[in-house]
């Protein structure tokens, strides 16, 4: 199967969605599936106002048929809600091709906090965009709940999953900091929440692993934690390996990878009870959830790091990978029109 994906989430944007995607390719490969990317790669960009170094393509729609038409997919994904997801989602409708998007990022929430634009706006234009979809797949059983019932329909599961070879509890990196170590990792940026963990009266060290636009003022207002700025691949791996917990402080995201990523270097995740810590830590004995962060934090200190990666293990991208497929294959979408002779996809990125 031949399959493209359509995201204004891409390189080198460091986030979850990113990484689920370029997980979601390699494994998907081996699976026998194809997978090329429309991204925003090529097309002119502007910033985003409410969003500090955030860049959204300005796709036109003679490029995107030319793309999607040179991929000549049997299967079209739509990963984001922004202009490249907007602009294939009208293509599809033009040509009456069946599509599958993905509800992947809480962006009403996010646009809330940033603006005046209640949620609930948001919500309807998000309604209206998984509408049209054959299938929106989620990746937890209490989002989809959630969404259920503020009107969204035909919802599927498509699960996450978590490198097991790149994220290991080998060779943690040396910090010379007081124990314990309590960490997190992601963008700091208001909708993370940070200032919930930051805010802690914890034992030991608190460390900050992550780049945006909240990092120079968080750091000013704590000068005691330490931020390590961006960290990719072993670099990344190393540090949540040397963590003793790791605090996933987040109220809005809809699943958060990292998780399973600290639990595959061995260390316990400490989380408010949400959808994400909700569906990921539940109750198994790999993390601590609770209102009181701090309570959390501190009870994350006694559990087992063999039990954290032994639960990671059995949560393969690979498996991730079978459901997505599968999710396709039922469905089997309409195939888009295959040009005479195929041309090269500019843009298009192939896993």
């Amino acid at each position: 199967m031949r399959i493209l994906i359509a995201t204004d989430a891409w390189h080198p944007q460091v986030n979850g969605v990113v990484r689920t995607l370029t997980s979601l390719a390699r494994s998907a490969s081996a699976l026998g599936a194809e997978i090329d990317f429309l991204t925003p790669d090529g097309f002119p960009s502007v910033g985003v106002p409410t969003y500090p170094g955030l860049r959204v393509a300005l796709p036109n729609r003679r490029e995107i048929a030319r793309r999607i038409e040179a991929a000549s997919p049997d299967a079209i994904h739509i990963a984001t809600e922004g202009p490249i997801g907007w602009a294939v989602r009208a293509y599809c409708r033009r040509r009456k091709l069946a599509f599958t998007t993905s509800y992947t990022t809480r962006f009403p929430e996010y646009i809330a906090v940033r603006s005046v634009i209640p949620a609930g706006v948001s919500y309807a234009v998000l309604r209206h965009f998984h509408a049209a979809a054959a299938m929106t797949m989620i990746a937890t059983a209490s989002l989809r709940q959630e969404l259920g019932a503020r009107g969204f329909r035909k919802l599927g599961t498509w699960t996450r999953g978590v490198d097991t070879d790149l994220f290991t509890p080998d060779d943690p990196v040396e910090l010379d900091l007081p124990r314990p170590i309590f960490m997190t990792v992601g963008r700091v940026a208001v909708e993370k929440n940070l200032e919930a963990f930051l805010t802690l009266d914890l034992p030991g060290s608190k460390v900050v692993i992550g780049g945006g636009p909240q990092r120079a003022v968080l750091q000013r207002q704590y000068p005691k934690v330490r931020f390590l700025g961006e960290k990719t691949g072993k670099d990344l791996t190393s540090h949540l390996a040397a963590a003793d917990v790791f605090v996933f402080p987040s109220l809005t995201d809809t699943f958060g990878v990292v998780q399973l990523e600290a639990l595959a270097c061995g260390t316990p995740v400490a989380a408010f009870p949400v959808t994400g810590p909700l569906d990921v830590i539940a109750d198994h004995p790999v993390g601590a959830l609770d209102t009181d962060l701090r309570s959390a934090c501190i009870r994350a200190l006694g559990i087992s790091r063999e039990l954290c990666r032994s639960f990671a293990l059995e949560r393969s991208w690979e498996n991730s990978a079978r459901q997505f497929i599968g999710n396709l294959s039922a469905l089997q979408p309409s195939r888009s029109q295959r040009p005479a002779r195929r041309v090269a996809a500019s843009g298009a990125v192939r896993g």
